[in-house]
């Protein structure tokens, strides 16, 4: 497994930076895929900033934690993937295949819009405009397996489409971070 530290604020250190190796190598026990990571090492006024993301395959996994040492931090954040990878492979084992799910993924796109009032003209509706596209590939899986991929991803969203009813659905974080919402496009007739 190939690891990248980087430091910001922060004088580098071979200590520091052989730590960081070591608790990612850890994690490589549960990756059936070779892998890299990338470690961030930051120092705000007093507390350590300590970000670990790992691309194994299709996923990627996000660890991030702060304290008043920088070891800690590390060992925090390196502990958080571990429970993602724990969870994830738990899954997996309870999981039946039910054949290729991205035999027929749909592409989306995704617009970031960026909305202004005009000057001198407040009862006139805003003026919007696109400002970025990205494409997405919405990936055949189930629920579950959408929950499982938007907790390594550590993301407020999944587009992907849904193995039970074909359509395509959006998965979002709810404000209370614990709970999701879910909204299956379903083509009018």
């Amino acid at each position: 497994m190939q690891v990248n530290v980087t430091f910001r604020h922060l004088a580098p250190s071979d200590a520091l930076k052989a730590f960081a190796k070591e608790k990612v190598e850890h994690v490589k026990k549960y990756l059936d895929q070779t892998s890299d990571a990338q470690v961030i090492l930051s120092l705000e006024k007093h507390l350590h900033h300590a970000e670990v993301l790992v691309h194994s395959g299709p996923f990627f996994l996000r660890g991030k934690e702060k304290s008043d040492d920088m070891y800690a931090s590390i060992g925090l954040a390196m502990d958080k993937i571990e429970r993602q990878l724990k969870r994830y492979k738990e899954r997996l084992r309870q999981h039946k295949p039910a054949g290729h799910h991205n035999a027929m993924a749909s592409k989306v796109t995704q617009s970031i819009v960026e909305v202004e009032e005009a000057p001198g003209q407040e009862d006139r509706l805003p003026i919007s405009k696109v400002v970025a596209q990205n494409e997405l590939l919405a990936k055949k899986m189930t629920i579950d397996e959408a929950v499982t991929q938007i907790d390594l991803m550590d993301s407020a969203f999944l587009v992907f489409t849904n193995a039970d009813t074909n359509h395509v659905a959006v998965l979002y974080r709810q404000k209370d971070e614990r709970t999701f919402g879910l909204i299956d496009a379903v083509a009018s007739v």
